[in-house]
């Protein structure tokens, strides 16, 4: 597939608040490629974050580089390419919420970029439609569920046409049907062509991805697809991240002596397993 972010021995370090360096980020080498999917996860601190914010130059390498779509992004002048390319939904809805009615916030991105007027109002048609809020095009974003707001500022970035969405902990505020509602959103974008960086600690959300990259103590500890990574419940716990819930019950089962798939990662499958 073709290369669409690349990080070649990427490093971030800055200076703490008593002027010592901290480093955040050592030697990252990584690839991600159109149309995938994928999750990173790590403990608080361990850099997931800052790593998300260089794919967009948000942040610049201070060691090593960081490509998108063959750009360098520490260079002043491709900034605008980057920034076309991939698109950034962070934590809170609230703080990226400028308009008092849902239309106007899902078009301020695509005005900015001096889109004509007639292009605007097919990009809001279209990217309210991706996400299932068409029918509250007139409504209040603050008068929304957590979940709805988080999607309009999903439409908001694909208002912009990026060619990746970048999601730094987007349900970490969420309740359990806000957290549903942005997930299957996230799922059905890349369904349809989206490439899609998930940075979470929820490993029950993490298990959707083509990918799931580990990143510990600013370093890129493992990677591979959900089953490679979260059937290595003893490593995972050994950094101080959780598992899937289904993953964590059959690892205790197997201490217990049960015999069961190293595979185990989704309920159904343990349910399978338990009662063929």
């Amino acid at each position: 597939m073709e290369e669409l972010i690349k990080t070649v021995n990427l490093g971030h370090s800055y200076r703490g608040p008593e002027g010592d360096m901290v480093t955040a980020l050592e030697n990252i080498n990584l690839t991600i490629h159109n149309g995938e999917f994928v999750a990173i996860i790590g403990t608080n601190g361990s850099g997931k974050s800052t790593l998300a914010k260089h794919f967009n130059a948000l942040l610049l390498p201070t060691s090593g580089k960081c490509l998108v779509n063959g750009y360098q992004t520490d260079e002043v002048s491709n900034l605008w390419a980057i920034r076309q390319t991939v698109g950034m939904v962070f934590q809170n809805p609230d703080n990226q919420l400028v308009a008092a009615v849902v239309e106007e916030d899902v078009a301020f991105g695509p005005e900015n970029l001096g889109i004509e007027p007639c292009e605007i109002v097919r990009r809001v048609d279209e990217a309210l439609k991706l996400v299932g809020m068409s029918e509250y095009r007139l409504h209040s974003p603050h008068r929304l569920s957590g979940g709805q707001k988080q999607r309009v500022a999903i439409a908001g970035m694909l208002a912009m046409n990026p060619k990746c969405l970048v999601l730094d902990e987007p349900t970490a505020m969420l309740d359990p049907v806000g957290r549903h509602e942005v997930v299957e959103t996230v799922k059905s974008l890349n369904k349809k062509g989206m490439t899609i960086i998930y940075i979470t600690h929820a490993m029950e959300e993490a298990v959707n991805a083509d990918r799931v990259v580990v990143v510990d103590r600013g370093k890129l500890a493992f990677q591979g697809t959900p089953v490679e990574v979260f059937s290595q419940v003893k490593r995972l716990k050994n950094i101080g991240l959780d598992v899937p819930t289904a993953a964590d019950v059959a690892w205790r089962l197997k201490l217990k002596g049960l015999v069961l798939p190293e595979t185990i990662i989704t309920n159904k499958e343990l349910a399978v397993a338990l009662c063929p």
